[in-house]
């Protein structure tokens, strides 16, 4: 097995380098890759660590993916150890590994549950926190290709709006639920952001982090709240295993109202069609527009 630390210590030519000369960009997160990909375009080649519904918390790293960090010209990772100790690598590695969440306003980043976490890494969920993200992958884009520098910053500008549209297309689907009905139950506490941009309040069974499983005492206080709020619907997520929710539904006698994305996008090129819009749920917007859209029609 490599240690992960050793791992960037050695030399970066492992990998074989992409025959059309491009540079290689290795993202950890799907919603990390989508964004790397949208500003990058044709004009890098860049590689998803993670496949959708892969949990980034308890991540392991294969070896195929040891070869891609090796031969990365950049890594995009989220920052606040989303990617468990992985994470721990890329802050040792200066300009080479950019944090997406570096740029973020510290009076935005919400408090972690544990002296583990610089904060809740789970900022995509506020889409006007996550636009604020973008100017980060522009900025080490450009440093990696300057003469595309122009490029990369004219398609940041052009996805930050459509990040600031999305962000209020949530505020008026959300604004249809009820104002009682909007509670929102998930296993693990993945969506603060959301409920705290939205007027949402968020359960989350499990807390911050997936790596340790929810007990008894966090079951029944959960299925309690449940009766004594009368929530219509909780939700299982991709990225989690499921067990945990069906238990807490079949005991508080409450409907799975669907399916959520959390801590990873859909697969690439799913698509949805709702109220006549149809978005592909493998991208950081479809993902974004799908769980509300879930959300909306089993609480409202």
């Amino acid at each position: 097995l490599f240690c992960i630390s050793t791992l960037f210590l050695l030399s970066c030519g492992g990998e074989k380098k992409p025959e059309n000369g491009k540079k290689t960009v290795v993202a950890t997160t799907t919603m990390i890759a989508d964004l790397v990909r949208v500003i990058a375009g044709e004009d890098c080649e860049v590689i998803g660590l993670m496949e959708a519904g892969v949990d980034p918390h308890t991540y392991e790293l294969p070896a195929k993916a040891i070869g891609q960090l090796r031969g990365a010209n950049l890594i995009v990772y989220n920052g606040m150890m989303l990617e468990g100790k992985l994470a721990e690598s890329f802050a040792d590695m200066g300009d080479r590994a950019v944090a997406v969440t570096a740029s973020l306003p510290k009076d935005r980043i919400l408090a972690p549950e544990s002296a583990e976490y610089s904060g809740d890494p789970h900022v995509w969920g506020d889409a006007s926190l996550w636009a604020e993200a973008i100017p980060s992958v522009v900025t080490a884009l450009s440093r990696l290709i300057p003469e595309k520098a122009e490029t990369f910053k004219a398609r940041g500008t052009a996805y930050q709006q459509e990040v600031l549209n999305l962000h209020q297309w949530i505020q008026k689907k959300v604004a249809e639920i009820p104002a009682e009905q909007r509670l929102l139950v998930t296993s693990h506490d993945a969506f603060s952001y959301l409920g705290e941009a939205y007027g949402i309040e968020v359960i989350g069974v499990q807390g911050i982090s997936t790596s340790t499983s929810a007990g008894m005492a966090d079951i029944v206080k959960t299925v309690d709240l449940i009766k004594e709020k009368g929530v219509k619907a909780i939700f299982v997520e991709s990225s989690v295993n499921k067990q945990t929710i069906e238990r807490i539904s079949k005991d508080a006698g409450v409907t799975i109202g669907g399916e959520l994305y959390s801590d990873s996008c859909g697969p690439a090129g799913e698509m949805k069609t709702v109220d006549g819009e149809t978005y592909d749920v493998g991208t950081y917007i479809g993902m974004m527009k799908h769980n509300i859209n879930t959300a909306r029609e089993a609480l409202k």
